[in-house]
């Protein structure tokens, strides 16, 4: 018998998402032992700080990547909105499960759409992505920044301190707050974060009894889609606070991705979108597609840097120090 321990961060949302990799584990192998081991992370110590200035969403993963390197865990689970473009050398991205819902989701106990909001209403939110749309969108609305895990940003706003937030509809699934969301956001109007709705497992490289444990588990369309979107960031060298979006989508043979690249102040951005021609949409074709889904995504990625996203990164890179 064979135990497999699941590296994740003590977050309601976390271990949510680290029980159902488990109990998908458990189903899948009979005879192996699955253990959680739960750390607390530095992102989740640093709350009196907004991401960008405390190093982004990377701390929320730094420890759970460490404890696989040094062998005190055989596999971490992450929300793959979550994870830098760059992973460490030995590292590997080994499954990603299915996409759940990708949309932003508004949420308030006054207002049944975010556009409701009257003028100078506060708005909650820890993303510079969701920030500089809102902010493009609607400059008159004070957006704040909004720390802390799922239950600590609804009390925020149950207490009084803001009109609405914004949080990503998956999550508050995931945990049963689906009567929460007032209002789901088309990617049309807000463009997802890259990876939003992809539970992701990282592994050793060099592990192939638990690479062969997880591969069961991997869904071959949201591999795809999480390659697709993670090139693009990877091209642009952005962090996962940085505001930059990126979300893919198969719609019959075809590929598409959207990006977006924003001010942080919401004063100016540039999108592109690009896509290709699939010929096998079998399990197995996605999963000889991922090259071309990520040169799709390095070209989208080339463009906006032609049209002066390069700009917009260093300032927002700036604006952090």
């Amino acid at each position: 018998m064979k135990i497999l321990r699941i590296a994740t961060r003590r977050s309601a949302l976390a271990l949510w998402q680290a029980e159902h990799v488990a109990a998908r584990l458990r189903t899948a192998h009979p005879g192996t032992t699955i253990e959680l081991v739960p750390m607390v992370t530095q992102g989740d110590r640093i709350l009196d700080r907004t991401l960008a200035q405390v190093g982004g969403k990377g701390l929320f993963i730094k420890e759970l990547e460490v404890a696989l390197q040094a062998d005190r865990a055989d596999l971490a689970v992450h929300s793959m909105k979550d994870m830098p473009a760059d992973l460490p050398a030995g590292l590997c991205l080994a499954a990603a499960l299915e996409r759940a819902d990708p949309r932003d989701a508004f949420v308030s106990n006054h207002h049944a759409r975010w556009q409701d909001l009257p003028q100078g209403a506060r708005l909650g939110t820890a993303s510079l992505r969701r920030s500089c749309q809102v902010r493009a969108l609607r400059p008159d609305l004070d957006v704040q920044p909004l720390r802390g895990n799922v239950n600590t940003r609804l009390a925020k706003l149950d207490a009084g301190e803001f009109d609405g937030i914004l949080l990503a509809c998956a999550g508050l699934d995931r945990l049963g707050f689906s009567t929460r969301i007032a209002e789901a956001l088309s990617p049309t109007v807000l463009l997802p974060a890259v990876g939003q709705g992809i539970i992701g497992i990282e592994c050793r490289s060099a592990d192939s009894t638990t690479l062969a444990a997880v591969a069961v588990l991997n869904d071959p369309l949201a591999m795809l889609c999480l390659t697709t979107e993670r090139a693009f960031s990877g091209r642009l060298s952005g962090s996962c606070q940085s505001p930059v979006a990126g979300f893919a989508v198969l719609q019959g043979h075809t590929l598409q991705l959207r990006g977006l690249v924003g001010a942080t102040d919401g004063s100016r951005s540039v999108s592109d979108a690009g896509s290709l021609t699939l010929a096998d949409v079998s399990p197995a074709g996605l999963v000889a597609a991922q090259a071309s889904g990520a040169a799709l995504g390095v070209a989208v990625a080339e463009r906006l840097l032609a049209a002066g996203a390069a700009e917009l990164l260093d300032a927002a890179r700036a604006a952090e120090h």
